[in-house]
């Protein structure tokens, strides 16, 4: 596939290196020379120097020929424009764009069409994490919860708690620990390093644990593996920006919500906003704000503002205070890392990786209908869909254990209809299932999608 990559910052780059490594012809566009002179460097792509919405670059960098463009530079209306001249000059078939502003986004209905602004994609960072973070607030204990087969299906990440009644249980005993809850667990990462779950593999205190479920069963399997928390009531969110204002928006009504904004001026738009939700004007790492903020009562602390130092150290400073779980908007990954492998901080949230793993949904080849990085990206959960006979595909008609997984891969759901499947090695894929598999091993990609895809003579 040919691609053409608007923009080689943290996400440009990082879907730039995906992409590059899975064979497909990657050129990417930017302004800054260094910027791609260093990509270049370490990737087998094209690079072209130039403001990423002039005709003549886009015609520099092949778009005339390109399957696909992705818009992800920091300039909403770049996106656009660029997206609306590859349509109207070169007719590029897929068109991707990352949109941040709201008031964009509240028209996107009407504002997203051919025949007003051409973008068949629209990424959204922002929203992205606010319904990334919702999802962990509705499921405490929880590091990690993914949406699949339109919110049928989730799988759930969770460290494993010292004391927990599954803890040094083999996974064979699943089953008689939550009777009546069918669930599979699809990876463990144990020290970082990935473990194929077997059914006499022992769950050890301080695993990484993903299980699979019907959305459904959920609450009840995080409950198992660690303590269950009490529900939450009390948030605080530091940071009155987008995201801030998102999440503000899409909590007040169900939690006792308060923010945190150190701008004057922002702090009084906000409090216009929200209908509900209390805004406070003062710096987030104020120990006397936040003890008189009663913050040892607080039940989920979210540092989401534009800096990664600020929003680490004020999440540190609420946990050290007595916060519940604490959370933290990281953009810089080498900062991911840390805060993740040092523990911290509860759960660090990645702009980035939510954003590439909307982007690779669009990308995969074959019937791929949801892509999510895992791991900091190094592992992947994918949403396959099914075509095709027992003659003309690989997976319908067959038993699971029938089927040539990649190593490490494992299917851990299958979505068909309103059902929703634990499986098992004698379950059977029929035609449109909807197929979830874990990945420990993101370079086995290309080998699940030939899996998925259907020969020649399926019509």
């Amino acid at each position: 596939m040919k691609i053409v990559i608007l923009g080689a910052g943290q996400v440009g780059g990082s879907v730039a290196h995906i992409l590059a490594s899975e064979a497909n012809d990657v050129t990417v566009i930017d302004a800054d020379a260094e910027r791609l002179q260093a990509l270049q460097d370490r990737l087998d792509i094209r690079t072209v120097c130039g403001y990423a919405s002039h005709p003549k670059v886009l015609e520099q960098a092949g778009t005339a020929d390109a399957d696909m463009l992705i818009a992800l530079t920091d300039n909403d209306e770049v996106n656009m424009i660029a997206c609306q001249i590859a349509y109207t000059l070169f007719n590029t078939p897929t068109k991707i764009s990352r949109v941040r502003a709201g008031g964009y986004i509240s028209y996107q209905d009407r504002l997203f069409k051919d025949e007003a602004l051409p973008i068949d994609v629209l990424i959204s960072p922002e929203q992205l994490v606010t319904d990334y973070i919702s999802r962990i607030i509705e499921h405490p204990g929880a590091l990690q919860v993914l949406d699949f087969a339109d919110g049928k299906v989730r799988l759930v990440g969770v460290k494993a708690y010292e004391g927990s009644t599954l803890v040094g249980q083999a996974l064979r005993t699943l089953p008689n620990r939550m009777p009546g809850i069918e669930t599979r667990v699809a990876a463990i990462f144990r020290q970082g390093s990935p473990i194929i779950p077997e059914g006499n593999t022992l769950i050890e205190a301080d695993d990484e644990v993903f299980l699979i479920a019907a959305r459904k069963n959920t609450r009840a399997i995080v409950g198992e593996l660690r303590k269950l928390d009490r529900m939450v009531k009390r948030i605080i969110i530091a940071g009155g920006g987008h995201i801030g204002t998102r999440l503000a928006q899409a909590l007040e009504d169900r939690f006792q919500v308060k923010v945190i904004e150190r701008n004057p001026e922002t702090a009084k738009r906000l409090s216009e906003q929200l209908s509900r939700a209390i805004v406070l004007q003062g710096d987030a790492a104020d120990e006397n704000l936040l003890r008189q903020e009663n913050i040892e009562q607080v039940d989920v602390y979210c540092a989401v503002t534009n800096d990664d130092e600020a929003n680490i150290l004020s999440a540190m400073q609420a946990k050290r205070m007595g916060a519940r779980k604490v959370m933290a908007l990281i953009n810089l990954v080498s900062y991911v890392d840390l805060v993740e492998s040092s523990g911290i901080i509860d759960v660090a949230i990645s702009p980035q990786q939510a954003t590439i793993g909307s982007l690779l949904t669009h990308v995969r080849r074959g019937d791929v209908a949801k892509v999510h990085s895992l791991r900091r990206g190094a592992a992947e959960a994918i949403e396959a869909v099914a075509h095709g006979d027992y003659k003309t595909s690989k997976t319908v008609g067959r038993r699971i254990d029938e089927i040539r997984l990649p190593p490490g891969t494992t299917i851990g759901a299958i979505a068909r209809g309103d059902e929703v499947i634990i499986c098992h090695h004698d379950t059977m894929i029929e035609a449109d299932d909807h197929v979830i598999l874990f990945l420990v091993d993101k370079k086995r990609v290309p080998e699940v999608e030939r899996l998925f895809a259907v020969g020649a003579t399926f019509l």
